[in-house]
């Protein structure tokens, strides 16, 4: 597959994408490929791609831009991954639209600021509220055709490092003002 090139997006998505400030994904689904092992005493192994890790560490240092999980899930193998990648972890949400609300909030961010990745139909309510919103290539077929940005690649093999590539591109683009430089812009550009 030949990769996504932000000329792909239309200019109102260029421009969510722009304004992204903070990154919210999910974990089963996104971060692995939805599988699980299991022992005979429980969870045992999920698999994690280290290009996504390297994904969360880009955003950060080239932009700023925090990376939250958001699952389900109340894991110990989850909770380790986003302390591995120092980052925070939302452990067995059930309503997520309701708690990430509260949580960006709190941080002075609105969901329009914020760009989500799911994979499945518990995804969906936070998928359409947030400013842009993303699915791996095997997601659930609701999520696919719900989503702004469908990833060309899949769960677990590098979808959410290809979701932050494109928000680091749309930041770059010099046409598209970012959250850094628009007030920059908008102050040259007043008349006296």
């Amino acid at each position: 597959m030949s990769a996504l090139r932000l000329e792909d997006l239309t200019i109102a998505r260029r421009h969510r994408l722009a304004g992204v400030r903070l990154v919210l994904t999910d974990c089963d689904g996104v971060l692995t490929d939805a599988g699980i092992y299991y022992s005979a005493e429980g969870e045992a192994l999920r698999r994690f791609s280290v290009r996504d890790g390297m994904g969360v560490e880009r955003l950060r240092t080239l932009a700023g831009i925090d990376t939250i999980i958001v699952t389900r899930e109340d894991s110990p193998i989850v909770s380790r991954r986003a302390a591995k990648l120092g980052i925070e972890a939302l452990l067995g949400i059930r309503d997520k639209l309701v708690q990430v609300a509260a949580l960006v909030a709190a941080r002075g961010v609105a969901l329009s600021e914020c760009a989500y990745i799911g994979d499945d139909v518990n995804d969906l309510a936070l998928l359409a509220a947030v400013g842009f919103s993303a699915c791996p290539a095997d997601a659930e077929p609701e999520v696919l055709g719900a989503v702004d940005f469908v990833c060309r690649r899949r769960g677990g093999h590098g979808a959410f490092r290809e979701l932050a590539e494109v928000i680091l591109a749309a930041r770059s683009s010099p046409s598209i003002p970012t959250p850094r430089t628009r007030s920059s812009h908008a102050a040259h550009s007043r008349t006296p």
